[in-house]
């Protein structure tokens, strides 16, 4: 909805609200969607990918996941650095880095959030949990 002054109101009700609203309170925590009709979890979505439902409300993760893949990226940075995909514990996914040598992150490992924010790329910052035991490596 617009306003006279040419600014966007915010709505205080209906779907999605405090979805991807940057003046959001917590900003220490991630936000995710989950459908009212089916209960599927996403990230940052307007439909749900499942029953392709509006009804979506807000809801806080915990923070904790595993990292189902990862990958060293080169370019347009001055370092390597790691863009991981991490399978939070509510079900959804979402990409993000993973503090540490870009090398040492492996899927299966543990991570909780560390920034939910990245003020750089304004993505997610995990860190790993615990250190898994890994004998071959």
């Amino acid at each position: 909805m617009y306003h006279h002054s040419g600014t966007v109101a915010r709505q205080a009700v209906g779907f999605g609200v405090g979805v991807l609203d940057p003046g959001a309170p917590d900003t220490d925590a991630m936000h995710f969607q989950r459908c009212t009709w089916c209960g599927t979890a996403m990230y940052h979505r307007l439909l749900c990918p499942v029953c392709q439902g509006s009804d979506l409300r807000t809801e806080r993760s915990e923070g904790v996941g595993t990292v189902r893949h990862s990958t060293v990226v080169h370019r347009n940075t001055p370092a390597a650095r790691n863009v991981s995909l991490v399978e939070m514990a509510e079900g959804f996914v979402v990409r993000g880095r993973v503090m540490g040598p870009p090398i040492g992150i492996h899927s299966g490992d543990r991570v909780r959030l560390s920034t939910a924010k990245d003020p750089v790329r304004g993505e997610p910052v995990f860190q790993l949990v615990d250190e898994p035991y890994r004998a071959w490596t």
